[in-house]
């Protein structure tokens, strides 16, 4: 049986203390004190939970029935989708044994009505799946590897720099994803990503630095309705820390 549970203060705009959510390495640029894997919002205090590897192979062993379509031209030439507000992606579970399939629904509590288990607020994409749900939890810091695939293919050809990403263990559609994204973010802030290559990810304040602040502003309205799922609307703590007003706080476990 799947189960998620979500945190009574996972409410729209909650008010939270002052820490950052995530899990900061040498590259966050934050102390323990400034970002941690926990919430306190509104009076409740949520803590993201530790996964085991047996927790992360029983989310490798589901097999979605309806994988979404591949992409077949940039999703970042043309504006980002519209993601409904409150939507929800919640997983369906079919007759066949360890088999499921992916639905948005208009809320966390209109998919719970309907007998299926929310995933991750948003729309369902093309990481919406819990192969790619264990990657992000199995690699806190998917910055370093990605920026990786990206400098080591600055030119292409595209089917290598998405086996790369595959390569970290994405699904098709959401290595194609985090490709296109890593292009888009090349051509329109290059100047500053250039500058900010030894730089952690976070000034001292908290803020993020301006290569991550200009992607998160002119590629992260496409990546996240195309992909769905993303570590803070899933209540994954990252090695890049998140407010916790941003994050949703759900357990996921088999």
């Amino acid at each position: 049986m799947i189960v998620a549970a979500v945190a009574a203060c996972g409410s729209p705009a909650p008010s939270c203390d002052e820490t950052l959510f995530g899990v900061p390495n040498a590259q966050t640029g934050l102390t323990g004190d400034q970002c941690g894997p926990s919430c306190a919002c509104e009076g409740t205090s949520w803590t993201a939970p530790v996964y085991s590897a047996a927790d992360l192979a029983a989310l490798r062993a589901w097999v979605l029935s309806d994988p979404p379509a591949l992409l077949t031209a940039d999703p970042y030439a043309a504006a980002a989708p519209p993601v409904p507000e409150g939507a929800y992606c919640a997983v369906v579970r079919d007759a066949a044994p360890d088999s499921y399939r992916l639905m948005t629904f208009g809320s966390r509590v209109e998919a719970e009505a309907a007998g299926a288990v929310p995933t991750h607020a948003g729309v369902c994409g093309l990481c919406s799946t819990l192969h790619d749900l264990a990657v992000y939890i199995e690699t806190p810091d998917l910055t370093e590897p990605v920026r990786a695939c990206g400098l080591m293919y600055p030119s292409g050809p595209a089917a290598d720099h998405i086996q790369c990403l595959r390569g970290l263990g994405f699904t098709e559609g959401c290595a194609q994803i985090w490709y296109y994204n890593t292009v888009h973010t090349r051509e329109t802030c290059l100047g500053p990503c250039l500058l900010a290559l030894e730089a952690t990810y976070h000034l001292p304040d908290g803020t993020l630095n301006e290569c991550l602040l200009c992607d998160e502003v002119q590629s992260g309205p496409v990546f996240k309705a195309i992909a769905g799922r993303t570590r803070r609307n899933t209540g994954v703590p990252s090695a890049m820390c998140r407010p916790c007003t941003e994050v949703e706080h759900l357990v996921h476990r088999y």
